[in-house]
Order: structure tokens, then sequence, then C-alpha cells
């Protein structure tokens, strides 16, 4: 059998959207999976989409993410060069257009955008949407017409010649066998008149000179793919095993867009979402391991990862589900490498002296993203204003008025405590609620609203006062008692 070779082929254009992430991951879980070869070609012929520091933001996602490429444009493997633009300079598309020309499987149009225009368009059940058919004028122009034009210097494009008459099919892993109508597919572009090769065309040249085995794509790519078919019968190439992976839609079932806030990796690593999860998320969109398991290090899902198993139904962008995924890594997450990624967010809300650690234990359970940590432990930096009815609560049995007392007799047990460590605080605490006969809630829902201002904390009245210290602690206790107090 022939090695499996994969190779993820972005085009320079931006931020790296999910699916786009998806497909390089399965191209390489495929690759992988099977001991094979995973490369990096940068797709970059379409000049005017190209987007200054692009091409940095691919290598940086690939890095992250552990998608390590085996060749590439940093890692010759003696397919190079990897970049496309760089291809082309070599004339290797031309060369390969010039060699369909002679087999009349393509041919020179000298047509002006005015006569372009003049076409009609017709309704393309292929491709589901009406289109501008191209009708063939210059594949009737004479030999001599065609030298005449080339030697005058007259703008051309080279298209694919595609019959009029009879089927072509092809076979996806996904679909199996697809056969459309000839008279459906349009002569598309091979060669663009500034000479650049169309990405459909550089494809397929590449994906045969660089012997990749299987490609992975998006399934809106499908209707492309008898264009592709008929290329490599006409070079008489074998094709590599096609892998067209479903849509990725919104929870409204619509097409993920840039709209949507979180279509890009770069976009859920600044929501505070780790790469281990998002590259774990993804994954699921469209394939499952036939088991109840979704939780996949990369090393497991490379294990794992059968794509006859993708799906053909569109994958739903869950974010619950994500965030879920998200919590369950931070969960794991060794104190080290938590710290470091938890601290910077404890910064931008904490500028006291106080320690960072602690708070960020605290909240290490409770969030689900990191960007959850701001507004779950603002408190410590700063009492915010709260209503004396939250004092109120029926199931630990407080109210505005028992809560004033239990604060009045707490705080000069407090203000004598020297030891405020967890512990030292406890102590005094649940002593007053055993003096007392009264349930801990009693005793303790006062003092945490008392220290906090708010329903929800992470951890306890005790660690609270712990990390704020005794002065700020009877500071905020005494503010409380004003308010209950006047109230």
């Amino acid at each position: 059998m022939n090695r499996v070779r994969t190779r993820y082929a972005p085009s320079p254009t931006g931020r790296m959207h999910v699916g786009n992430l998806r497909t390089a991951l399965y191209e390489y879980l495929i690759a992988k999976h099977e001991g094979g070869d995973f490369l990096l070609r940068i797709e970059d012929t379409d000049q005017e989409r190209f987007v200054e520091g692009a091409t940095e933001i691919i290598y940086n996602t690939l890095k992250l993410t552990g998608l390590i490429h085996d060749e590439g444009p940093d890692k010759d493997g003696g397919c190079g060069p990897y970049v496309q633009s760089e291809r082309q300079a070599t004339g290797i598309y031309m060369e390969y257009a010039k060699q369909l020309i002679e087999k009349g499987e393509a041919y020179y149009c000298f047509c002006t955008k005015e006569r372009l225009s003049t076409l009609k368009s017709v309704v393309s059940e292929e491709e589901d949407k009406e289109i501008v058919k191209y009708d063939k004028h210059c594949l009737h122009l004479s030999q001599e017409e065609i030298e005449a034009n080339l030697t005058a210097g007259i703008p051309y494009v080279i298209r694919q010649n595609i019959p009029l008459e009879g089927t072509t099919t092809f076979h996806d892993a996904i679909y199996g066998d697809i056969t459309v109508d000839n008279a459906e597919l349009d002569d598309m572009i091979l060669i663009k008149s500034d000479g650049f090769p169309t990405y459909n065309f550089a494809n397929v040249v590449d994906d045969h000179l660089m012997s990749i085995t299987h490609v992975v794509r998006g399934n809106e790519y499908l209707s492309s793919s008898p264009k592709y078919t008929r290329l490599y019968h006409a070079f008489g190439w074998e094709e590599p095993i096609y892998v067209h992976c479903p849509l990725i839609t919104n929870e409204e079932h619509k097409k993920l867009s840039k709209r949507s806030g979180h279509s890009s990796f770069e976009d859920l690593l600044e929501q505070g979402f780790v790469t281990e999860a998002i590259v774990n998320f993804i994954a699921l969109l469209g394939w499952s391991s036939g088991t109840n398991e979704e939780i996949f290090s990369l090393e497991e899902l490379v294990k794992e990862f059968d794509y006859h198993h993708i799906n053909k139904s569109p994958a739903v962008f869950d974010m619950a589900k994500l965030r879920w995924m998200n919590s369950e890594y931070i969960k794991k997450m060794d104190n080290e490498s938590y710290y470091e990624l938890a601290i910077p967010y404890i910064r931008e809300v904490i500028h006291k002296d106080l320690e960072l650690k602690k708070i960020a234990d605290l909240v290490k359970s409770r969030i689900e993203t990191f960007l959850d940590i701001k507004d779950m432990i603002d408190f410590f930096e700063e009492m915010p204003e709260y209503d004396t009815s939250m004092y109120t609560h029926k199931k630990m049995k407080t109210d505005e008025e028992i809560s004033l007392n239990i604060l009045k007799e707490q705080l000069p047990l407090l203000e004598a405590l020297d030891d405020y460590s967890v512990a030292g605080i406890e102590e005094v605490i649940m002593g007053y609620i055993k003096e007392k006969g009264i349930k801990n809630g009693m005793g303790l829902w006062p003092v945490r609203t008392a220290v906090s201002g708010k329903q929800s904390t992470p951890g306890g009245a005790y660690e609270i006062m712990n990390i704020i210290g005794k002065e700020e602690s009877i500071r905020r206790i005494k503010l409380a008692i004003d308010k209950l107090s006047n109230r």
C-alpha cells in the first residue's frame, strides 16, 4: 500500500476558522493514525485575498494545537516549494495547463469582461444556484487565430474543456459514488489572466506531485469534485481518497459565520478556552468514536480516529457543550499550568496585594472558561453595591434583622482574633454557632454576604476573609452593620 500522505493547504486570509482547523485536524489524524505524513502547503495564489500576517497565524495555530507537520515551507521533504506563489514562479502550473491544451482537455479563452457579462445565467442543479455558464466560444478558435492573439498580447485565461454530454462519477469516502451530468459543469478557469493558477487547478497539480493520498475538505466542495476528477483522468493520474466533511452550523442551524463571535480559533482563545479542549471539541464536530466517550487527548484521537465514522449531517457548534468540556480540562490541569493561564485574568481585576494563587484555587472547579474568572472575583478588589434584601434567605433561616444581630455578635470575636488562617476563622465562627445552638447556614450567610456583597461566591466566608485579611474583613463587616442598621 502507498504511504498515507495528507496535506493542510490553507490560504493566508486571516484568522483560522474552526472549519479550517477541523480540516487540518482530520488531515493530521488520518495521517498519524496510519503512521503517515502530514504536510503544510500555503495556497497564496489569490493575491487579492492575501492578508499580511496570516501565514504566521497558520504556523502559530498548528503549533499551539500540536498539529505538527512533517513537511512544509520550513521543512523540505523533497516536494518543495510548499508555497504556491513560489511554485507558480517555476512555471509548473502553466506547463501542466499546456499539456491539457495539447490533449484537448483545456483551451485558451480570450473573451473580454464585456462579452462575459452578456452571457445568460442558468440554474445549476449540481450547485443548487444560478450561475453564469461559459458558452465555449473560444474553444472553436482556429490555431492561427490563437497564435495571432497570443502574439498580439491579448489577455487570456485557460479553461478546462468539459464535454457537453455524458456523466462524470467520483467516489467520496463519506458520500459514496456521486454521478453528475457533464451538462451541469462549467468550463472552469485553470490559469487566470495574471498567469496565476486558480485554487482548483493548483490543488490537483500539487496534490499529485506531493503524492497526497487523502484530501479532506468541507462538503461545499462536493460540487467541484467532478471537475477535479476530470483533471485527474485527463492527466492519467490516480485520484486521492476524497473525505468531505459536514457543514458546521450555529445553534440556529445556520452556517457558522464570523458574526457569531466564536468562529475562529483565536476567538475561542480570547474567550478563555484552552487549546486542548478546543481541539477535542472540534474533533467531534462531525465525527464520533462510536462510544459514549467525549474527552480525548490529541494522542487518544490519533489512536481512535477513523474517517469512515464522519457523519453526513451538519454538525452543530454547541457552545454549552464546549464550555462544559473546557471546564473538565481546567479541573484536570496541574496547578502550575493552571496558574500560568489563570493569573493574567485575575490580575486584570485584582490590583491589591492579595494572594492570587489562593483566589485561583477558589475558582478552579467553578469556571467554564478563564474569562469567567473576572466577574467571579471582582469583590476581592472592591465591595460591590448590594441591597440588604440579600441577607434574607429562607433556606438559611435568616432575614435582615437576624443578620444584623449575628454580625454584631460576631464582630468583637473576629476583632479579637489574631489567627486569620482559614482554620483560625473557622474555629471562631463555628464556636459561635455551637454556642448559640443555630444552624451553620444561619451563622455563616450574614458573614459571607457582608465580606463579599454577592449571593454566590467562589469559596465561603473563611476563605474570603483569609484572602482579604483581618483589617479588610472587619471594615466590610462594620459597613454591613451600618447598612443594615440604616435600612
